[in-house]
């Protein structure tokens, strides 16, 4: 897992072939104004943006998950989210069957400790990394947007 500011997002580029393309992606858009919704930036690459209310970590502790063949970027456009983290290697129980189709696997354990994303910082998600996202106790929308890379 990595985790800083938009500032600083080009020294991960050599850290998959498709980050680059990804972060040009990111900097040529317009964040705040981007419309919701699901796009293909290009192959292997995917763009979500939402803009919603958080909800407890309860609610997202229970939806604990990670994905096999993909790495989420998930950036905080507006906001205060807070993720909850766990490695992978540390789980202890798995929560039903992975999901080929939507690239995911759940698990009951709790996370090991939670941080924080605000306006313009971004957090990578790699196969090994369980996270529980878009915990905001204050009743406030959350506008964020997760890039989807194909392993």
């Amino acid at each position: 897992m990595i985790v800083d500011h938009l500032n600083n997002i080009d020294k991960y580029a050599s850290l998959h072939p498709l980050f680059a393309e990804a972060f040009a992606y990111i900097k040529a858009q317009d964040l705040v104004n981007a419309e919701i919704g699901k796009s293909d930036i290009a192959e292997g690459l995917k763009a979500i943006y939402s803009d919603k209310k958080g909800i407890t970590a309860a609610e997202s502790d229970a939806k604990f998950e990670c994905h096999d063949k993909h790495i989420d970027i998930q950036i905080c456009i507006r906001g205060n989210e807070t993720i909850g983290y766990k490695p992978r290697n540390t789980c202890k129980e798995q929560k039903g069957e992975y999901n080929a189709e939507k690239d995911v696997v759940f698990y009951a354990d709790a996370p090991d400790m939670y941080f924080q994303l605000t306006d313009s910082r971004f957090a990578i998600f790699f196969p090994e990394d369980v996270h529980s996202p878009m915990i905001n106790v204050d009743d406030k929308e959350i506008k964020k947007l997760v890039i989807k890379v194909k392993i």
